[in-house]
This record gives structure tokens, C-alpha cells and sequence, in this order.
């Protein structure tokens, strides 16, 4: 009981530390999502400490997950005219996306001769986590598996989306929001409301909609390419 506790108070204090840090220290590679996770597996793994005694102890971390997801309604009706005069557009930019990210995934692993369940497991790891285990589960993926590629996509595209606007030179807060919701989820709509409130908004409902999506296209689609 002490020790989920410690492990509570070690995942909050890491995670407050390392923002600070990133306050004053702007760069991707010192983000609060990459950062946190690494400090908290060192210091498990030196302290030798279970991942199921860490998990028990910050399980109310993980359950803070529904009322953030909720929290995002705020900005989004803040930014409700933006969704209104550009839904068209988000809808068949984030349709696309995921459909092009799951038909290139496929098609890539099957170039490498992968394995057909690990193909499977990776095919939709550009939705959020909870849609990507269920269309994995669905399709015969490795749920474990698929969820280590969703976060490694999140991180991924949260480094190179900022680049790929630079270099493209996006200067629309609905591009900057597809962009980021639609390949990199939750972590890219972190990013996207550190460019501007709109951008957030727009990324949020990319993410939503890319979830919708995957869903209902990825076990008709990746069958297709097998």
C-alpha cells in the first residue's frame, strides 16, 4: 500500500517537474509525454520495483483519463465556429488520413514480410489507444503490441509534426489540427493546443473522428491487403 502510494506521489512530482523543465527549456525531446515515462521506468527499474505494484498505486491517474477527455468539450465549443465553417473539410482530411495511414501500414509490413499478427497489430496505430486494441483484437492483432505502436506513433508524429508545418509552411489552425489529431492522437493534440487554442479544438475532433474511422474501415481494409 506504501509503496503504490510512493509510486502516486513519484509519477505526479516527475510529471510536474518535467513541464517545468519544458517551460523553460522548448524543445520536443524534453516534452512531459517522452520524458515522464523514461524517468519513471528508470527509477522502477533501478528500485526494482513490480510494474503491477506501480500500476495499483496510480490507477487513479489512469482513471483521470474520461474526465480530461471530457474537459476537451471546453475549448471545443469555444472553437465552435471554426468546426462549423470548416467541417467539410476536417471530415475528408481526416477520412483520407486514416485511410491512408492504415492502407501504408499494411502495405509496408507486408513489404518486410512481417509477420501477419504483428501486421495486424500495428495496421491501426494511428488511432488512440482504447480504438486501437479493440480493431487489433478485432482483426486478429496482438493487443500489447499495437498499444506500444500507438505511443510510439504519438511521439513520432509529435516530433515531426512541427517540422512537416514548417517545412510545408501551414499557416492555418485547421491544417495545424487535422495534421496533428489525425496522425498522432492524443500526443499531437497536446501539441496542437500548444500552437493555439484552435488548433487544439480542430486536432481534437481529427482525433475523434480518426478513432471513428479506423474502427469501421480497418477490419475490412487490412484483410484486403493480406
Amino acid at each position: 500500500m506504501i509503496l503504490g502510494i510512493s509510486c502516486f506521489i513519484l509519477t505526479v512530482l516527475v510529471y510536474f517537474g518535467t513541464k517545468t523543465f519544458y517551460k523553460s527549456h522548448k524543445r520536443v525531446l524534453y516534452t512531459p509525454v517522452i520524458l515522464t515515462p523514461l524517468l519513471v521506468i528508470v527509477v522502477l527499474a533501478f528500485a526494482d520495483i513490480p510494474y503491477n505494484t506501480y500500476h495499483e498505486g496510480t490507477r487513479y491517474i489512469s482513471n483521470m483519463i474520461g474526465p480530461a477527455t471530457v474537459a476537451l468539450a471546453v475549448p471545443l465549443y469555444k472553437n465552435r465556429h471554426v468546426m462549423k465553417k470548416h467541417a467539410l473539410s476536417i471530415l475528408i482530411s481526416v477520412l483520407t488520413g486514416s485511410t491512408v495511414a492504415i492502407v501504408s501500414t499494411a502495405w509496408a509490413a507486408k513489404m518486410l514480410h512481417l509477420d501477419l499478427a504483428i501486421i495486424d497489430s500495428i495496421a491501426p496505430r494511428s488511432a488512440t489507444t482504447p480504438i486501437a486494441v479493440v480493431v487489433s483484437g478485432l482483426i486478429g492483432g496482438i493487443p500489447a503490441i499495437t498499444a506500444v505502436f500507438v505511443l510510439a506513433t504519438g511521439v513520432l508524429g509529435m516530433v515531426l509534426g512541427p517540422v512537416v508545418i514548417r517545412f510545408f509552411r501551414f499557416k492555418n489552425d485547421v491544417s495545424h489540427g487535422v495534421l496533428l489529431g489525425t496522425s498522432a492522437h492524443a500526443v499531437g493534440t497536446s501539441k496542437a493546443f500548444e500552437l493555439s487554442s484552435a488548433s487544439g479544438s480542430v486536432s481534437t475532433v481529427a482525433m475523434i473522428l480518426t478513432a471513428f474511422f479506423t474502427l469501421c474501415t480497418a477490419p475490412w481494409i487490412v484483410p484486403l491487403l493480406l
